[in-house]
């Protein structure tokens, strides 16, 4: 059963609205203002919201405001609710990312349209769906009937880059979006003097590029080919098509960016204020969780001593130094450049002694 949160300080309108939304079989959920419906958005699960523009409090705008630049409310469905209907109101309501717009009075069949028909274009770009080849396959096939998109799936190409080619480097012009098929990928950025900072590891699944289009200039970091790596480019001019047709998809990269920039924030917490063999041990456990499967019974992965400092941020030496300790505690194995945890539990545990 989907959860539907209604933000609407008119008491009758906004149980009534309760009411059809109940009889419909969704479950519902009430805030008398702004301020009460954000604090519900952030502390329950929910599907859809609908929201009254003028509130005291907090009006509408504000409310889509800050759920709009929270990375967990980001991508839910907004409709405005109000008793206005200039365009002024109608253009500025998109503008800010709402997802619909229903004047009142309004009546049950209005109301239960609009809801179904952003939960049938939310189903299009589910987690589950965009972050997969196949997923953005058929992504592609749900919005190619738009007229600008007609070519969209038929433009997206597959390139295969080999060991150690670069995808794409530091102060280059967008063209593409990558969308990983197969393959590992990592993201760096490089001191002037040589020295390598690794941002992130990307694996099969993970879209990256994507940055530099939303701020519409160049690549401030390089992306190259861990392995050999299945790459599908979307052209920017289908990218930026289907972010002004589609506001789902544009919430889904705003939470994508969100993520990003948490990611960095702690990654420079972290090199700051821990000491090596804490950033090593939690380098190690972010690596598992982003990459170990269901049916691996011990994780272990394939990645360069160089390439591992320059993701925890330290020198080489320092890192196999680190490593060894590690070893010596029981903690993982080493085997070549392979390295496996033996217990993910007593790694998480040791965390906490290191500073």
């Amino acid at each position: 059963m989907k959860t539907i949160l209604i933000i609407e300080d008119n008491t009758e309108v906004r149980e009534n609205a309760a009411e059809i939304l109940e009889l419909a079989n969704y479950k519902v959920l009430q805030a008398e203002n702004g301020k009460i419906g954000v604090e519900v958005a952030n502390s329950k699960h929910i599907d859809l919201i609908i929201c009254d523009i003028m509130m005291p409090v907090l009006d509408g705008y504000g409310v889509i405001h800050l759920l709009s630049n929270n990375p967990k409310t980001a991508s839910i469905p907004f409709i405005f609710l109000t008793a206005k209907s200039e365009r002024g109101d109608f253009r500025k309501a998109m503008e800010m990312g709402a997802d619909d717009y229903l004047t009142k009075p309004f009546d049950d069949i209005e109301l239960l349209r609009a809801i179904e028909s952003r939960f049938k274009k939310s189903e299009v770009i589910k987690d589950d769906i965009i972050r997969d080849g196949k997923g953005l396959n058929g992504f592609l096939d749900e919005v190619k009937s738009i007229k600008e998109l007609k070519d969209l799936s038929l433009r997206a190409k597959t390139k295969v880059y080999k060991k150690k080619e670069a995808i794409y480097i530091e102060s280059s012009t967008p063209n593409f979006l990558y969308l990983i098929e197969k393959g590992k990928v990592k993201i760096y950025r490089e001191h002037q003097y040589g020295k390598e900072l690794i941002i992130s590891l990307l694996k099969e699944g993970d879209f990256f590029g994507y940055t530099a289009l939303l701020h519409e200039n160049n690549y401030n970091e390089s992306a190259e080919a861990l392995e050999e790596t299945h790459i599908v480019l979307v052209p920017k001019e289908d990218f930026y098509a289907l972010l002004n047709s589609n506001h789902f998809v544009m919430k889904r990269f705003v939470k994508l960016l969100s993520n990003e920039v948490q990611e960095k924030e702690e990654q420079l917490l972290q090199m700051a204020y821990s000491s090596v063999k804490k950033r090593v041990t939690e380098t190690l456990l972010k690596l598992q969780k982003q990459n170990q499967k269901e049916s691996d019974e011990v994780f272990n992965i394939s990645i360069s001593r160089e390439d591992l400092a320059n993701i925890v941020g330290t020198a080489t030496e320092s890192l196999i130094r680190t490593l060894g300790d590690l070893k010596n505690d029981n903690l993982i194995e080493i085997k070549g450049s392979n390295i496996s945890i033996n217990d993910v539990q007593k790694l998480e545990t040791s965390v906490k002694k290191y500073y």
